[in-house]
């Protein structure tokens, strides 16, 4: 008990600095907003290419990959807000008060996970706002929320190993460089896997990114593939306890010297 009143304490403390700073969740919405409206205006056509199956307009296959990628990208700025509590000494006091240790590392993933969620949500009424349709109803939307918030913790643990280990905001920015854009055209963010090369569609098929786009585009439709999103969402959720417990461990061995 005293494990989920510290999470929920320390939670709420997260957030309510999040709330007194709204210009960071406006500002983390301008970039999807731009790929959402303006790339998807100017590549309207590609429906037209032959091989390209898709029932809807290309904002609705835009939508998915948008979200995605958003998840992605806020999340591995995580790490940064990991130094900057070591260094103004604020995890150190944590660390040296009752506070449980597991109740620390829970907040951070919590705040990511609620912060990840209103994202996609507005993602999702920017969308319909533009023209839109979603004949998955609320229970598609919902299943996005859900495996956005999966990938946002894989990407935002890995963030807070590297800003543990290395303490370093120029390797964060390092890593966002190397990961982010390759996994988001080595997926079907904004072009379907069967028109790439060969060696690129067995890297979609085993990049996580891919999967959430995968589930986003199932979900949202008409007749979704239950089976498929059911596996797809328990791989995001492995990846997530696997990448969550390896935070942990590392967050363990920062604290045994503190």
């Amino acid at each position: 008990m005293a494990t989920i009143a510290d999470t929920g304490y320390l939670t709420g403390r997260k957030m309510h600095a999040l709330l007194r700073q709204p210009w960071v969740l406006t500002f983390s919405l301008i970039q999807p907003a731009i790929w959402l409206f303006l790339f998807g205006e100017l590549f309207r056509r590609v429906t037209d290419i032959p091989g390209f199956r898709f029932g809807g307009s290309y904002l609705d296959y835009l939508i998915p990959g948008i979200v995605a990628m958003s998840a992605m990208s806020n999340n591995m700025w995580a790490g940064m807000s990991m130094i900057e509590e070591i260094e103004r000494g604020t995890l150190n006091r944590f660390l040296v008060s009752p506070a449980s240790r597991l109740g620390i590392m829970n907040a951070t993933v919590a705040e990511q996970a609620v912060s990840t969620a209103v994202q996609t949500i507005i993602i999702l009424l920017l969308g319909l706002a533009g023209g839109a349709s979603y004949p998955g109803g609320f229970l598609g939307a919902l299943v996005l929320v859900v495996a956005s918030v999966l990938v946002g913790v894989v990407f935002g643990a890995l963030s807070n190993v590297t800003g543990m280990l290395l303490r370093s905001r120029e390797a964060i920015i390092g890593v966002y460089t190397v990961f982010m854009l390759p996994l988001m055209f080595m997926s079907s963010a904004f072009m379907q896997t069967r028109l790439m090369p060969g060696w690129m569609q067995a890297v979609a098929s085993r990049n996580p990114l891919n999967w959430v786009v995968q589930v986003g585009r199932s979900v949202l439709s008409a007749s979704p593939d239950w089976g498929a999103v059911a596996v797809r969402c328990g791989g995001l959720l492995a990846l997530a306890v696997l990448c969550v417990a390896l935070s942990v461990v590392t967050f363990r061995s920062y604290a045994k010297n503190v």
